[in-house]
């Protein structure tokens, strides 16, 4: 074999071994990416758990409330449902 051959096969080789490296970097890239989302569906989990166990706690004071009426506590009760309704009127005013 002449240093031309040896020339060819070596570019050759070297040609093949920078399409691996490029196929194993987008696979790194890949796995990355998936980690990076997986963490942020994971912090959103917590998020919205952390928000159900809130509302759930607030449902519970609201039913306290409801079954021990005081005439403050019928005033506070009235005034966190008329809350409510605007806050949900102004998101969905806002939305739609």
């Amino acid at each position: 074999m002449s240093a031309l051959e040896y020339e060819r096969q070596n570019n050759s080789r070297l040609d093949e071994l920078a399409s691996k490296i490029t196929q194993l970097r987008g696979v790194t890239v890949d796995i990355y990416d998936n980690a990076r989302d997986q963490r942020l569906l994971d912090s959103n989990n917590e998020a919205f758990s952390g928000l159900s166990t809130s509302i759930k706690q607030s449902a519970g004071r609201l039913r306290h409330m409801a079954n021990n009426p005081s005439r403050i506590q019928v005033f506070r009760l009235a005034a966190i449902i008329s809350g409510s309704i605007l806050v949900l009127w102004f998101l969905w005013s806002w939305l739609f």
